[in-house]
């Protein structure tokens, strides 16, 4: 799973990606990264239940769950009809799961403003219009194609063209695909088949000067009612301090973490919200050798969440015994847990819940 962070230029996108990157190696133990290739990084999702159900368990290793981050060329007015990167910028937000858009909250007379002045809701709407253009452009292209089809008396593609106008219709009303009132075939269609960029979920970056932490600033403000008014997930972040924090050691972060009024980097909010806009939760399995978290989207049932570890747990899934990660840590190990009755056995239409502590039953 991957969450693309775009932003007009000057807007802080390279130094959070870079703020990213360099924070995961610094806490190579808790928080490794690795890059894949130049603007491309798989990072950790900060989980302490893991290392909580370790110490109970008494594991030797601890493997977390990883999420990848794409950091995308800036994006400038026009870039639907190839201004700038354009359509290099298109294609490659094309193959992400989730988009965070990164919105300038901070003045700074030493960075110029692409647009001349600070104002994220702008700056929003610019790109959110360039991506609306750019997703009209591959409806029309496509329906242009499916329209001699259909005109045969071919049944799927006459299916395809009614999909097709009504994603057509959304559009040029200017409404991003994610918040029309789409039936959620048509959704999954524009999604999943023309990679649609509007219909991908979207979290929103209010990145401030540090003077403006914790609260925010009037700019961050005006976020927050849009926001709340689009449904969106916002994150109010401050990239240069991140940048800052980077390097130094853990004692010296929280102390300056503690004189901004910050109980964690803000970085960890934005794994944990990009894990969470891609409805994707964990789940957990403990030993004496491993305790290893484990990603599976939120509704997995028992066998296909067996199936993440190993084809053969699918295939030959008996059942589940599970026990909710706080419950584990209280009893204080896997067996004080069964001997106080609080380990489940569930069937295959049990539905993983976030947190759980799962052991499989099989038989191949």
């Amino acid at each position: 799973m991957q969450v693309g962070i775009v932003g007009l230029p000057n807007v802080g996108k390279s130094t959070l990606f870079n703020a990213l990157t360099q924070t995961m190696k610094a806490q190579a133990a808790n928080y490794p990264f690795c890059t894949i290739e130049p603007n491309v990084g798989v990072v950790e999702v900060p989980d302490e239940r893991l290392y909580e159900i370790a110490k109970v368990e008494g594991s030797q290793k601890v493997t977390p769950t990883f999420i990848k981050f794409v950091d995308i060329a800036g994006l400038v007015k026009g870039a639907s009809k190839g201004e700038g990167l354009g359509n290099q910028f298109l294609a490659h937000i094309r193959e992400v799961d989730a988009v965070a858009m990164v919105l300038r909250a901070f003045k700074d007379e030493n960075v110029v403003h692409v647009e001349g002045s600070v104002d994220p809701v702008r700056d929003k709407e610019i790109i959110e219009l360039e991506l609306i253009a750019k997703d009209l452009e591959t409806v029309k292209k496509r329906k242009e194609k499916v329209e001699k089809t259909a005109k045969g008396g071919d049944r799927e593609a006459k299916e395809e063209l009614e999909k097709l106008s009504l994603l057509e219709e959304k559009l040029e009303k200017l409404v991003p695909l994610r918040s029309a009132e789409l039936p959620g075939e048509v959704l999954n269609y524009a999604r999943d088949k023309l990679f649609l960029l509007t219909a991908k979920p979207l979290l929103l970056v209010a990145n401030v000067g540090e003077e403006d932490l914790p609260e925010g600033n009037e700019h961050v403000e005006a976020l927050k009612k849009l926001a709340r008014e689009e449904g969106l997930p916002l994150v109010v972040i401050s990239a240069e301090l991140e940048a800052q924090m980077a390097g130094l050691p853990e004692e010296e972060r929280r102390e300056l973490l503690r004189a901004y009024g910050l109980d964690e980097p803000g970085l960890n909010k934005l794994i944990r919200e990009g894990y969470r806009l891609l409805e994707l939760i964990t789940f957990f399995t403990a030993g004496p050798k491993e305790t290893r978290a484990w990603t599976v989207k939120r509704g997995t049932k028992a066998p296909q969440a067996a199936g993440k570890i190993h084809s053969d747990m699918e295939r030959g899934f008996i059942a589940a015994e599970v026990v909710p990660w706080d419950e584990l840590v209280k009893a204080g190990s896997w067996q004080k847990a069964k001997e106080q009755g609080l380990v489940r056995l569930e069937g295959r239409d049990y539905e993983i819940n976030d947190g759980d502590v799962v052991y499989f039953r099989f038989n191949v």
